[in-house]
């Protein structure tokens, strides 16, 4: 790719410059927004999960939190610091990574219907979910000996899994930003809505109305979230915890068209998710970034029914429903061809990275060279041989762990050393520069799946290892937003040493009182109840390539539709190039290409429209700074209204009836 200048990413990359200073912002008030955390937004981040999907409720309740203890702190007469602020906002995003939210999903895939169809639950390992004769299924409770392997080893892989992400995620930052000078031009994006929070706190700078557009704008986004929120997710959590039945307004998690429109577009899943969260999501993302995945949505509506046509897409019927379709399209063509496409972006990255090497390395003088290494004073930094000491020590322990669980079979072990010494360290950094570059992530597709059938392994233990494979080039953004806000890197790594007890504790607890409630899935939990079966039988594509027999696997692979798929990337990749399309387009259009779902697409695209078309023409520069603070204060506002909702629940649930 010819290296050229994006105008749509010089956009993103001036909004926001380093400060000068770095505050610590780990105190007594982060211990207790840990404990907040631990035990309101953990439990609501659960069942609103199960009830409407994660992304719901991950970023609302980040600012949910924050927001509250800035309330509180003004009625204390105390000024949170942005470091403060930015804290907390980290610890409520990492306490929605739920160690344990797989628990509840173990319990059912042991005995879906696709598990046990496929041959898949009778091998299941002990560390993954109990037999299917344990008491604990019908008690409904993960308080049990027979889960204990499970939950040890969640705690093993959650822990050294953060450590080395901050570690390594670290390391690559000093690289990128420090040494090679790359603008993160994403970065931005989150660290406005804190600089937003930030902004209210200051009580010096009430009467200075011009500076404080963030609040003014914040508190817009949240009015809206929490209206919408009270109709979209509000009504059907209330109704279904009194009455077993929720009733849903705009349905939830999307409304499904595909029965109908099957007959004039075979093989194509429509549909429409009523979420507004992404129509403002279209709105935050670049526009390019909007317009090539709708292309690529476009392209499947014409795709689709001349692959039905030829025969390529078979197992289809008319009436099949959104998440049959799906599960159907992948196995005639869809797995193949999205590795092949996948394997073209991962090209696309590579060779943006090879190129920005030359291109720094013609234009490198004496002056680059010398100032290449400087970093600002006070952020709290630590030196590279303690990031590479703890990262040989946490993948050594990785590999120990995982080869013990299989008996030290030598394939498995080459793949691990491989995987943790070789692959983890070099996508990282990959990732790490295309971050830095364009805002973007590069993974070689089925890199850990392709390494464990090659192993020679048979059985599915080797599927439920803790295999030391990671991408860490995306903690490099979180990294640069942490230096934007002027917070320390010594506050989050603090923060992170108190926080995981606790949440672990809680975490736990909640998961088993939410399975106590109800049965999962069920109706009660619309999202988990229409998607958790799709995502078991595809799965289980995956899971049967290791059984030593014929299986779906087999029936989904195919080098054709793979070699399609990647030579159609690559050309495509470079036809936009050669004719100067923006970068994210390109990109957008790509991965739009993998059987785009238009449930999600088409609400982000309308709002994309109405982004560029209507708002960015009346405040230019100053919509792309407003923008963020809009999306930040209205997944405040769902947060909230979601919150209430969750907390009448359990309280109508945990009420024990009187006798008299």
């Amino acid at each position: 790719m010819t290296e050229r200048i994006d105008k749509e990413l010089e956009e993103f990359r001036q909004v926001m410059e380093v400060p000068t200073t770095f505050e610590d912002g780990f105190n007594w008030t982060s211990l207790i927004g840990a404990i907040f955390i631990a035990l309101l937004m953990v439990p609501g981040a659960i069942y609103m999960g199960l009830l409407a999907g994660v992304g719901n409720i991950g970023s609302a309740s980040q600012w949910v939190t924050v927001i509250l203890f800035i309330e509180v702190a003004k009625r204390a007469h105390k000024t949170l610091k942005k470091a403060e602020i930015f804290v907390l906002f980290f610890m409520a995003g990492a306490a929605m990574g739920l160690p344990f939210s797989g628990l509840i999903w173990n319990q059912f895939f042991a005995r879906s219907d696709a598990a046990i169809a496929n041959g898949i639950a009778e091998k299941l390992p002990v560390w993954f979910a109990p037999l299917a004769s344990s008491e604990s299924y019908t008690l409904r409770s993960f308080i049990h000996p027979d889960w204990l392997p499970v939950i040890g080893l969640i705690v093993f892989g959650t822990f050294f899994g953060q450590l080395a992400n901050m570690v390594l995620g670290y390391g690559l930052f000093r690289i990128s930003s420090d040494i090679e000078k790359l603008p993160f031009p994403m970065a931005p994006v989150g660290a406005q809505g804190i600089m937003a929070l930030a902004e209210d706190a200051d009580e010096k700078n009430i009467e200075q109305q011009e500076n404080r557009w963030r609040w003014r704008v914040f508190s817009i986004g949240g009015a809206i979230g929490l209206a919408f929120g009270a109709v979209y997710l509000l009504l059907p959590t209330l109704t279904g915890a009194l009455t077993g039945t929720p009733i849903q307004v705009l349905p939830i998690p999307f409304s499904d068209f595909t029965s109908t429109t099957g007959k004039y577009l075979p093989a194509v899943a429509t549909g429409m998710c009523w979420d507004m969260g992404n129509l403002i999501f279209g709105m935050v993302l670049p526009f390019f970034a909007m317009v090539g995945s709708f292309v690529g949505l476009i392209v499947t509506f014409v795709a689709n029914p001349i692959l039905y046509h030829y025969n390529i897409i078979h197992n289809w019927t008319i009436g099949d429903n959104t998440v049959t379709t799906l599960y159907k399209n992948n196995i005639d063509f869809y797995f193949s061809f999205q590795i092949g496409i996948a394997v073209a972006i991962a090209v696309a990255g590579f060779w943006q990275v090879f190129r920005s090497f030359q291109k720094r390395k013609r234009n490198a003088d004496k002056k680059h060279k010398e100032m290449a290494h400087t970093y600002p004073e006070g952020r709290g930094d630590i030196s590279a041989w303690t990031v590479i000491l703890l990262y040989f020590i946490i993948t050594v322990i990785y590999i120990l762990v995982s080869g013990w669980l299989v008996d030290w079979h030598r394939g498995i072990m080459i793949v691990l050393l491989i995987l943790g010494f070789v692959y983890t360290p070099f996508i990282s950094y990959v990732t790490a520069r295309l971050e830095g570059m364009v805002g973007q992530v590069v993974e070689i597709p089925y890199i850990r799946e392709a390494a464990l059938i090659l192993s020679g392994y048979s059985g599915v233990k080797c599927w439920f290892l803790p295999i030391p494979i990671a991408n860490y080039g995306s903690m490099t953004v979180f990294y640069k937003q942490c230096e934007l806000t002027g917070t320390k890197f010594t506050s989050i790594w603090k923060t992170q040493v108190v926080l995981f007890p606790i949440i672990l504790i809680s975490s736990i607890f909640f998961m088993n009182f939410i399975w106590g409630l109800n049965e999962v899935p069920s109706a009660v939990y619309p999202y988990a109840d229409k998607m958790w079966e799709l995502q078991a039988e595809n799965a289980c594509i995956m899971f049967s390539a290791t059984l030593g027999e014929y299986s779906i696997f087999e029936q989904a692979f195919n080098w054709t539709n793979l070699t399609t798929g990647l030579i159609f990337g690559v050309f495509l990749f470079g036809g936009m190039n050669v004719l100067g399309a923006p970068i994210m387009l390109t990109y957008g259009v790509v991965r739009g290409l993998g059987q785009t779902e238009p449930h999600w697409v088409l609400p982000q695209f309308i709002g994309a429209l109405i982004g560029r078309y209507y708002f960015q023409k009346r405040m230019g520069l100053k919509w792309r700074q407003y923008i963020p603070v809009v999306s930040a204060g209205f997944a405040c506002g769902m947060g909230l209204i979601t919150t209430v909702g969750v907390g009448i629940t359990f309280l109508s649930k945990a009420a024990i009836p009187l006798p008299f």
